[in-house]
C-alpha cells in the first residue's frame, strides 16, 4: 500500500509538495514553538511597515473592481448553461457557513465591546455607533469581495472557458512551467493556513465555553477532542459530497443561528438595535472610502491596523481561494452579476444585523453594571459570559457550542473538498483518497497550532495566528493582483 502511495505521489507533484511543506511546517511548530513565534512576529512587523498600505488598497480595489464589473455587459455572462443548481436559500446558507461560520460566534460580543471601550477614531458619532461601524468594516463588503473575486476567476474559467478548477488557468502562456506549479502550491498552502487558523481559534472557543460552563480550569484536552470530532465529521461530510453532506449541514447551521439571533433580539430593546443597525450601516457606507484607506480622521494608527484590519484582510485572503472556489462551484447557473451582488451584499448585511443585535445588547448590559471590569474581553469566553445574563443560558450556551461545531465542520468539509479538487487536477468531483489525505494533513497542522498555545501559555494563540496570516498571505496577495490583470485582459478579448 505504501509503495502504491509513493508511486501515486511521483505522478502528482502538486500533492507531494503540499504534503512535504505542511508536514515540515507542522514539525517546526512541534519542535520549537517559541522560535516559530519569534520568527513570524519579526516578519509580520516588517510586512506591516512595508506593505500595510498595499493591503488597504487591495481591499478597496477588489470591492470597486467587482461592483463596476457587475454593471458592465460582462455581468450578464452566465456561469454555465443550466439553471442554478441550488435554490437561493440553500445558496445563501452555504455561502454564509463556508465564508464566515464560527467567526461570527467568536467575535459576536468581544469585538463590538472592544471597539466601544477602545474607540479607534474620534468622531461626532456615539462610541456605540463607531464600534458597530468598525465591526461592519472588518466583516463587510471587503471580506466578501476577496471571496467573490476568486469565485469570479474560478467560475469564469471553469464554466465559461471550460478549464479545470485551478488558479493557474489564468496564466495559459506559462502552461506546464514550474511557475504555474508554484501558483497552485501557493494557493494550497495559503488556504491550509487560513483554514487551520480558523479551526484552531474555533476549537479554542469551544474549550473556553466548556471550561466556563463547567467552572473548571482551561483544559486543552477538550480542544484536542473536539478537533478530532470536527475533522472526523468534516471528512465524512466531504466524503459524501456537496449534495448529501455540505448542503444539509449548512442549512441546519443557518436555521439554528437564526433561532439564537431571534432569541437575543426579542430579549432586548429592539428599536435601539434597529436604530444602531441603520445608523452604523449608513455611516459605514458613506465613510467606506476613508475607512478603507485609513485616511484623515479614519486613521486608527499602525498598532490598530496590525491587530485588526491587516489581520482581517490577511485572514479573508487566506480563506479566499477555498471559499471562492466553493462559491463558484455552488453558483453554477447564475450570472456573474447575480453572484457578485448576491455574495457581497446579502451575507454582509446579515453580518451587520448579527453584530447590531449582540453588540447593542452587550452595550446595554455594560450600562447596567456598576463598573465594567472586562467581562467581555476574552475572545474565547465572551459570548458565554454574555449569554449567562439571559434566561435559558445553559441551553443557549450548549446551542452555541453545537453551532461552533457545525460551522467548523462545514469549514473543514468545504476545505477538504476544494483542496482535493486542486490536487486532483482541478476535477469538480475529486477522488475520495484525496479527501482522506487532506483531512489527515489539516488535522495534524491544527494539532500543532493548539500545541503552540498549550505548551507555551505565554504565547496567545490568537496573536500568533494574526501574525502568521499577515506573513503567509502576502505572496498570495501579490499574485492576486496579477490574476486580476489577466482576467481583465481575458474579458477584453471576449469583447473584441
Amino acid at each position: 500500500m505504501i509503495k502504491s502511495l509513493l508511486d501515486y505521489l511521483k505522478n502528482n507533484l502538486l500533492l507531494a509538495l503540499s504534503i512535504l511543506f505542511i508536514l515540515a511546517f507542522s514539525s517546526f511548530i512541534f519542535i520549537s514553538p517559541e522560535s516559530f513565534y519569534n520568527t513570524i512576529e519579526a516578519y509580520s512587523i516588517t510586512i506591516r511597515d512595508l506593505f500595510g498600505s498595499f493591503y488597504l488598497w487591495l481591499g478597496l480595489g477588489c470591492v470597486l473592481f467587482l461592483l463596476i464589473l457587475a454593471f458592465t455587459p460582462f455581468g450578464k455572462i452566465k456561469l454555465g448553461g443550466s439553471k442554478p443548481e441550488y435554490n437561493t436559500l440553500s445558496w445563501i446558507a452555504m455561502l454564509y457557513s463556508a465564508g464566515m461560520g464560527a467567526g461570527i460566534l467568536l467575535r459576536a460580543v468581544q469585538e463590538p465591546v472592544f471597539m466601544q471601550q477602545n474607540t479607534p477614531i474620534s468622531t461626532n458619532d456615539s462610541a456605540e455607533v463607531v464600534a458597530l461601524e468598525y465591526t461592519f468594516y472588518q466583516w463587510g463588503f471587503t471580506a466578501w469581495a476577496f471571496y467573490v473575486f476568486f469565485a469570479l476567476v474560478i467560475g469564469y474559467y471553469l464554466f465559461v472557458r471550460k478549464k479545470s478548477m485551478l488558479l493557474s488557468n489564468t496564466f495559459p502562456q506559462f502552461e506546464g512551467s514550474k511557475l504555474i506549479k508554484g501558483v497552485d502550491l501557493l494557493t494550497i498552502l495559503t488556504t491550509v493556513i487560513g483554514i487551520v487558523a480558523a479551526i484552531g481559534l474555533g476549537t479554542e472557543q469551544i474549550e473556553g465555553g466548556l471550561t466556563y460552563l463547567l467552572e473548571t480550569e482551561n483544559d486543552y484536552a477538550f480542544a484536542y477532542l473536539f478537533t478530532f470530532i470536527i475533522f472526523l465529521f468534516g471528512f465524512i461530510s466531504a466524503y459524501r459530497g456537496i449534495h448529501k453532506g455540505i448542503q444539509k449541514i449548512s442549512n441546519w447551521n443557518i436555521a439554528l443561528t437564526f433561532l439564537l439571533l431571534l432569541f437575543i433580539f426579542l430579549q432586548n430593546d429592539m428599536l435601539q438595535i434597529l436604530k444602531n443597525f441603520g445608523i452604523a450601516t449608513y455611516r459605514y457606507i458613506i465613510n467606506f472610502l476613508p475607512l478603507s484607506l485609513a485616511l484623515g480622521n479614519y486613521d486608527p494608527g499602525k498598532q490598530f491596523l496590525t491587530d485588526w484590519t491587516l489581520y482581517y484582510w490577511a485572514f479573508w485572503l487566506a480563506w479566499a481561494p477555498f471559499t471562492g472556489i466553493f462559491i463558484a462551484r455552488i453558483s453554477k447557473g447564475r450570472s456573474i452579476r447575480q453572484m457578485i451582488l448576491g455574495a457581497i451584499f446579502i451575507p454582509s448585511f446579515g453580518s451587520f444585523f448579527w453584530f447590531s443585535v449582540f453588540g447593542t445588547s452587550s452595550f446595554q448590559l455594560i450600562e447596567q453594571m456598576s463598573s465594567y471590569q472586562g467581562e467581555f474581553d476574552n475572545v474565547f469566553t465572551s459570548v458565554f459570559v454574555f449569554l449567562k445574563a439571559y434566561p435559558l443560558s445553559t441551553a443557549t450556551s450548549i446551542l452555541t457550542i453545537i453551532l461552533l461545531v457545525g460551522f467548523l465542520i462545514t469549514s473543514v468539509d468545504s476545505a477538504i473538498y476544494v483542496l482535493s479538487m486542486f490536487t486532483d487536477k482541478g476535477k469538480q468531483n475529486p477522488k475520495k483518497t484525496h479527501r482522506l489525505i487532506w483531512a489527515i494533513l489539516m488535522f495534524i497542522f491544527t494539532e500543532a497550532i493548539l500545541l503552540l498555545g498549550s505548551f507555551t501559555p505565554e504565547i496567545n494563540v490568537l496573536t500568533a495566528m494574526q501574525k502568521l496570516l499577515i506573513v503567509t498571505s502576502l505572496p498570495f496577495a501579490l499574485v492576486s493582483v496579477l490574476i486580476g490583470i489577466r482576467l481583465v485582459k481575458d474579458f477584453r478579448s471576449l469583447k473584441s
